[in-house]
């Protein structure tokens, strides 16, 4: 077969899940390359299949964004699929979840027009936009900086973004994030992200804010809310899964489903990306969905 993996510009050397899967994609026989979504110079219609890898920058042109996945789709089988790529890269899909009842961390959205006041009190909490990637535009606050989260909110608002606010979970200061990653639906690996966001600090302005990713089991409870959250999937679980989550004293909270451009971290689980290229040519295999 030939496969895009689809990447960015900005995100060629950025990506370190592109050389491993490269490496596993030509071991099977695919002639697989590393192509940029924002490169106008491409003819997608050659590949077989288009996959979504670091298009990182797409929170920057979401509209190009998903307008280029529809085309490709057009043109060759894209995965993960626009339509889902469409519900997933807007942080609102989150109430889906919990209206499906999937523990998703409380969530509090405003869009442009309400008052960027409009969250509840909070001791400590994050502001984020909702079509966001990489920490990008997102901050944590603690309650006596809350004039400060409100004008983020409102910039933010002003630009025309969506807004979303959760509380802050403390135990991830020690505890970390839980990423467990899915192929097919079926679990391939987990890891274990150290906290991110600084108390009171600035958010960063590069393509993503540095991570410290090291392998981890995942808890019975993280699998299974985990799966939880795959299922209530629209269409089903797709070709790749992230399912990201943080501790909380009522057990595993969803944080988010990343279904567009996560990263797969196959450094720290060997096999893992032949574990993805089976999947692969098992979906490549079947018919696409209509």
């Amino acid at each position: 077969m030939r496969i895009a993996l689809a990447t960015a510009i900005a995100a060629f050397a950025l990506d370190e899940d592109l050389p491993p899967l490269l490496e596993a994609l030509r071991a099977r026989g695919h002639a697989a390359e590393a192509v940029a979504w924002d490169d106008p110079t491409v003819s997608w219609a050659r590949f077989d299949l288009v996959l979504l890898r670091s298009t990182w920058n797409y929170t920057d042109r979401p509209v190009d964004f998903l307008a280029w996945c529809e085309s490709v789709a057009a043109r060759t089988r894209l995965s993960n699929p626009p339509e889902l790529v469409r519900w997933n890269t807007d942080k609102r899909y989150l109430s889906d979840l919990a209206r499906k009842g999937v523990p998703v961390i409380r969530s509090h959205f405003l869009a442009p027009g309400d008052d960027p006041d409009g969250f509840p009190a909070l001791a400590e909490f994050v502001v984020k936009p909702c079509i966001g990637a990489g920490s990008r535009d997102t901050r944590r606050y603690t309650a006596p900086n809350r004039a400060t989260a409100v004008a983020h909110a409102s910039r933010l608002l002003d630009a025309g973004r969506h807004v979303l606010v959760q509380p802050y979970l403390e135990a991830v200061d020690s505890a970390g994030e839980t990423a467990l990653l899915f192929f097919a639906g079926r679990y391939s690996h987990a890891i274990r992200k150290g906290p991110l966001l600084a108390r009171d600090g600035e958010a960063t302005r590069a393509l993503f804010a540095p991570e410290a990713i090291t392998a981890r089991e995942p808890s019975a409870d993280e699998i299974a809310v985990a799966q939880r959250a795959l299922a209530a999937i629209p269409g089903g679980a797709p070709l790749y899964a992230r399912v990201d989550l943080l501790p909380s004293p009522e057990g595993p909270q969803l944080l988010e489903l990343e279904l567009t451009e996560p990263s797969l971290f196959f450094v720290t689980s060997p096999g893992s990306a032949a574990r993805f290229v089976a999947a692969i040519e098992a979906a490549m295999a079947e018919p696409m969905r209509a």
